[in-house]
């Protein structure tokens, strides 16, 4: 690792880091590698103390992700930093490098998700809708608010992504930043101009998958 690729300025790594906020736990160390080092490191409450400059080790979630380019989520013991740690990876590029993020949680982080939701209330002007988490048919993130689609209604929710995430059945997917989707209203997928994958849902409604989650929905729906 060159000297120019460890010296990345902060603002430029902290916008890859924002890029992921909507879904990055609160209080949840973040790290970022490059090639075979890490360039950026933020304590969280759980602590893995990593230095910036730091090796990659074998075997860590970091190196998994910048060399297979897939998303890792996975609890890993002391071995490498001296305490256990649940980590989740994510694949990125940095000025064209391959690198990974990685928000750094708790060892039984993933054990404390709460269970699935059953129903979710929506609310409609001043009503409230209580509604079957099957009938959603997706979820969207839009003008700093959170808004799902039942029977071709527009529900409010105060509800983020990021918690829908933790707490929504297997049958979700992330596909976007800005979108959770129910598989059950996938009709078929298909390819835009750009190349990029498309879910046409049952309802007629169209869905970017974006890059960040391409591997994670073909791992999801098997092609």
């Amino acid at each position: 690792m060159t000297v120019e690729k460890t010296m990345i300025s902060k603002e430029v790594l902290q916008q890859y880091v924002g890029a992921l906020e909507d879904w990055i736990p609160k209080d949840a160390a973040v790290a970022i590698a490059v090639g075979d080092c890490y360039v950026y490191y933020v304590a969280g409450l759980h602590d893995i103390r990593l230095k910036h400059g730091q090796a990659v080790q074998p075997g860590s979630i970091a190196e998994k992700v910048i060399q297979e380019r897939c998303k890792v989520d996975t609890v890993m013991d002391a071995t490498l930093f001296g305490v256990p740690y649940y980590g989740i990876g994510y694949p990125i590029d940095l000025r064209g490098e391959p690198a990974a993020l990685v928000v750094v949680l708790p060892p039984n982080y993933h054990v404390l998700r709460h269970e699935p939701f059953r129903f979710i209330t929506g609310k409609q002007e001043d009503e409230w809708s209580p509604i079957s988490i099957e009938e959603v048919a997706y979820f969207e993130s839009l003008q700093k608010k959170t808004w799902f689609y039942s029977d071709g209604e527009q529900f409010c929710t105060t509800t983020t992504l990021k918690d829908l995430s933790l707490r929504l059945p297997k049958t979700f997917l992330r596909v976007h930043r800005s979108y959770i989707v129910n598989i059950s209203y996938i009709q078929r997928i298909s390819r835009d101009f750009s190349s990029n994958l498309v879910l046409l849902l049952k309802d007629g409604t169209e869905l970017p998958v974006s890059q960040t989650y391409m591997n994670d929905v073909r791992t999801a729906l098997g092609f």
